[in-house]
């Protein structure tokens, strides 16, 4: 796999319009959940990013046909599966592939996958997709691979041991397959979930409770195909609320899905950052206090993530990056991923103000100039955090291992160029 470097120019200001891409995190799961059916599925705005890619070259190796028909449209026809030793490489590059267990276990009774990559931002728990899919009807064996199978999943009454989105997904494709009724307690919420009941419903299931924390499933309908197109990426807007913020840019994201908003709006109105609403357009000014308020009383404020619809965990990196050029102090309290939080000392190299108190929290103070810096990509989202950081910072600055923020995001040297960011691309075989 090629590394990619972005050499940016920062200190300009941007302006003009942008579209967020469709949601990473349902496009994910909708594109697994095809497997469920032998009908052909088309699937619109659908984010042509690494992530996805690699997807779609596992689905192809379960003999179901693949074809992109446009740049953001894809076909898929699983006619016919076949059980599947899902191949250890491609499972190791994204967190997704656990996604493959429930359809393939509906379709074949069987599969054998690998542990998933993804983000190395802390311990993310597997346990509760084994429990659920067990609580369907299904075994499993752990050793150095995972193995599944099943005699025939069947509907029951489930509660996660915590509403983990992917595991809520798996067991929402596993329940629409099951003989019979489900009822799954503390499922996770998320517009990416949400997205992806819609789509099963598109199918032909049937499904109560979408957008709530329980979801009753009537398992065992037939499946047809569906024509489906998948919504904004919530994440994506808030990044971009970052980028006009952080740039002192005035950028409107058009189509930005704003009914899904609420608890990002509010985190960034706590960094004096405020968005207008303009039918489902979001507008972000560039002139404007960003002044960080207090609590009530002085006392300094305190920004967290949590489960849905509270802030996403997702959004936490651009939130620090974004509270550096905000005028006060806040802490920043990433309840999620122990490791999340370990950027900061990047910024901090760039001259932000910034202290780890723990993994879970830093205490920012604004604002500071950042200087350009030569930094590394973590994880997607932090890695399009230091892009923020470097497009507002005097001077230059190469993000190394850019092809992490690619995993997440399409396209985004080309579209964030479009309203004036100065982002060169360079992609080279490493040593």
């Amino acid at each position: 796999m090629a590394a990619i470097q972005y050499i940016v120019e920062g200190g300009h200001r941007l302006s003009g319009t942008i579209r967020p891409a469709g949601n990473k995190n349902a496009a994910l799961p909708i594109v697994a959940a095809t497997l469920l059916t032998d009908q052909p599925v088309q699937l619109e705005n659908v984010p042509r990013i690494r992530d996805i890619e690699t997807l779609v070259e596992l689905i192809r190796t379960t003999g179901a046909e693949c074809t992109w028909t446009g740049p953001n449209s894809l076909r898929v026809h699983a006619k016919s599966v076949h059980a599947a030793d899902l191949d250890p490489g491609m499972c190791a590059r994204i967190r997704a592939s656990i996604l493959l267990a429930a359809p393939l276990l509906a379709r074949c009774g069987e599969v054998t996958l690998s542990p998933p990559g993804g983000d190395v931002i802390g311990r993310r728990r597997l346990d509760t997709h084994f429990h659920v899919l067990q609580a369907l009807g299904a075994s499993y064996e752990l050793g150095e691979r995972f193995r599944f199978t099943t005699a025939g999943l069947r509907g029951a009454e489930v509660f996660l041991d915590e509403p983990s989105v992917t595991a809520t997904e798996n067991a929402l494709v596993a329940a629409v397959a099951a003989t019979g009724r489900t009822v799954l307690r503390n499922a996770a919420s998320e517009p990416h979930v949400q997205d992806l009941a819609r789509f099963l419903v598109a199918l032909g299931a049937r499904i109560d409770g979408i957008g709530s924390n329980v979801y009753t499933i009537e398992g065992g309908l037939p499946l047809g195909g569906a024509q489906y197109a998948i919504g904004p990426d919530h994440i994506e807007v808030g990044s971009f609320i970052g980028l006009a913020a952080v740039t002192r840019s005035d950028i409107r994201i058009a189509g930005a899905g704003v009914e899904h908003l609420r608890s990002t709006l509010m985190g960034f109105e706590r960094l004096g950052i405020h968005c207008s609403i303009d039918g489902d357009d979001l507008v972000v000014a560039g002139e404007q206090s960003r002044v960080i308020q207090s609590d009530l009383g002085g006392h300094v404020p305190k920004l967290e993530d949590q489960p849905w619809p509270a802030f996403p965990a997702d959004l936490m990196s651009i939130a620090i990056v974004t509270a550096t050029q905000c005028d006060g102090m806040i802490l920043m309290h990433e309840k999620m991923f122990e490791s999340r939080m370990f950027f900061v000392d990047k910024l901090v190299g760039m001259g932000a103000r910034i202290v780890l108190c723990d993994p879970h929290r830093a205490i920012v103070s604004g604002p500071t100039r950042l200087r350009g810096s030569t930094v590394e990509s973590p994880d997607i989202r932090a890695g399009m955090a230091m892009l923020l950081a470097a497009l507002c910072a005097d001077g230059t600055s190469r993000i190394n291992n850019a092809q992490q923020i690619e995993r997440g995001y399409e396209r985004v040297e080309e579209r964030l160029g479009a309203l004036g960011a100065r982002i060169q691309r360079v992609e080279f075989k490493p040593s």
